[in-house]
Order: C-alpha cells, then sequence, then structure tokens
C-alpha cells in the first residue's frame, strides 16, 4: 500500500471525522487504514484536536473503555453562531412571509441544506453531552432540522406519523390536543421503532403552546422511553408556561402585525 505523508493522513483523518461528528473511532481504525503506528496516528490526532480548539470548530474527545477510541465534538465560533442567527432572524422576518391567520412561511428555509445544516449543528450543541438513543420528530416541517441534529449527535432518527401507515406494520397511536388550534389530533409510531427504556430528544420547527410536544411526551411513555429535552427553531413569547417542562429554542417570535407586516422575531443565541 502507498505511504501518506503525515498532511496526507491528518487531512484524511480530518475529514472521515468531521463527515461522523460523535461517532467513534478506534484508533486501530485508522492503524489499519494507513498501516502506521498508533504511536503515529496519535501524534497525528494531537495534531487535529489542536487545530479544532484554535478555529473553534469543535473538539476531539478520547472515549475510555473496551469500546473506546475518539470522537469528533463539532461546535462553530460564536461570532459565526450570531452572524448566523441574525442572518436567518431576517430572513424570517421578511413581511412577504406572512400568511393570512397570522403564520410564517417558513418552507423554503427548513429545506434548504445548507440552513438546516447548520442550525441542526447549533441546536445539536445543546445535547451533546445528554445519554440518548434516539433523536424524533414528527412528519414534516421538523424533519430536514431533525435530520441535521441527528447526523451531528449520529443517532437515529424518527418519524412520528400522523397517521399509521401500512408498510409500517402494527404501531401504537395515541390522541392530543394541539396547543395552538385546541384540536384533537392522532400521532402514531411503529411497535418496533424503539424499545423500553430508550432516551430521545424531540425536535421541531415551531412550537407554540408545546402542544405536539406534549403529545410526543405521552407516546413515549406508551413505549417505555424517556424524553431528555425538546428543541425547536422557533418559540412563540406567548403563552409563556408551555404544556413541557424543558425545551430548547433558537429563536423566539414575540409578535406578528398582519397590518404593518412586522414580524419580530430575534435570536436567543
Amino acid at each position: 500500500m502507498q505511504e501518506f505523508k503525515r498532511n496526507e493522513r491528518i487531512s484524511i483523518i480530518t475529514k472521515i471525522l468531521m463527515e461522523h461528528p460523535n461517532r467513534i473511532y478506534g484508533l486501530d481504525f485508522f492503524v489499519d487504514m494507513f498501516k502506521t503506528a498508533k504511536s503515529t496516528i496519535s501524534e497525528d490526532i494531537a495534531i487535529i484536536k489542536d487545530a479544532m480548539i484554535k478555529s473553534g470548530m469543535g473538539d476531539i474527545h478520547a472515549v475510555l473503555g473496551a469500546g473506546g477510541g475518539i470522537r469528533y465534538v463539532p461546535d462553530i465560533p460564536y461570532e459565526d453562531k450570531l452572524v448566523f442567527a441574525n442572518r436567518l432572524a431576517e430572513m424570517m422576518s421578511q413581511p412577504d412571509r406572512i400568511i393570512p391567520g397570522g403564520y410564517i412561511y417558513m418552507n423554503d428555509i427548513m429545506y434548504r441544506p445548507d440552513l438546516a445544516d447548520t442550525m441542526g449543528l447549533i441546536l445539536a450543541g445543546y445535547f451533546m453531552k445528554e445519554d440518548l438513543d434516539y433523536v424524533v420528530t414528527v412528519e414534516t416541517k421538523g424533519i430536514p432540522l431533525a435530520m441535521a441534529v441527528a447526523r451531528q449527535l449520529d443517532k437515529p432518527l424518527l418519524i412520528v406519523r400522523r397517521e399509521n401507515r401500512v408498510t409500517e406494520g402494527s404501531a401504537i397511536s395515541i390522541n392530543y390536543v394541539s396547543g395552538s388550534s385546541r384540536r384533537i389530533q392522532t400521532m402514531s409510531l411503529s411497535r418496533r421503532s424503539l424499545s423500553s427504556g430508550s432516551r430521545v430528544v424531540f425536535i421541531d420547527d415551531f412550537m407554540k403552546a408545546g402542544g405536539t410536544a406534549k403529545g410526543i411526551l405521552d407516546l413515549m411513555k406508551e413505549f417505555g422511553a424517556e424524553v431528555v429535552n425538546n428543541g425547536v427553531l422557533v418559540a412563540t413569547s406567548i403563552p409563556v408556561d408551555k404544556l413541557v417542562d424543558k425545551y430548547i429554542a433558537l429563536f423566539t417570535l414575540y409578535g406578528i402585525d398582519e397590518f404593518t407586516g412586522e414580524i419580530d422575531i430575534r435570536s436567543n443565541l
């Protein structure tokens, strides 16, 4: 096999780690890849770790134990987070986004991969230290954000449906009351999706009263699973008391004026 110079090894290792954040790699994985000594790989990783910390792009953590190794924990420099958040708030505040009924058109934002990836990285940062098994969302607009969060946490994504699908086999369904419309709605998840004792984080695009998040909490109880926390892109300032105790919102919506076209939405960073 062709020998790799140090700068070449560092480039390849960095690419692998950044493409699979929070995934544990044993040193032997890279030893076998490059046919070199473990001490050499350790030196390469030390250089990468130092560069990550200096750039504010994250850190490389050592994982102890029999299945140990290293994992890349991603981050973004705080100044870059602020620039991104301000840019996104400006986009979401455009008057032509107002939809009759006091809603904001968000599809073009939620389905842009570059925006979803960055939103997902920032939101995932709040859950990096949690012991999680799954990321959970409900169809449909929250899926891109939840997928981005799941990728950063290196956890599987579960999508709760509004109705049971034959292709997913038997399912558990519950009725819940929407916190905003006060309508009774249904959510469903295949019985094969997760096992009792699983720990999950719920990700969605928007929260008003927290009815959907409360529905997810109740559905997870049916599986014997625990919702560790909730994360949303935007939460409204009113009502102050939501139907769930814990949640992280990247932005807060303080009001929409359909007559003036003003949308008051602010970053929480």
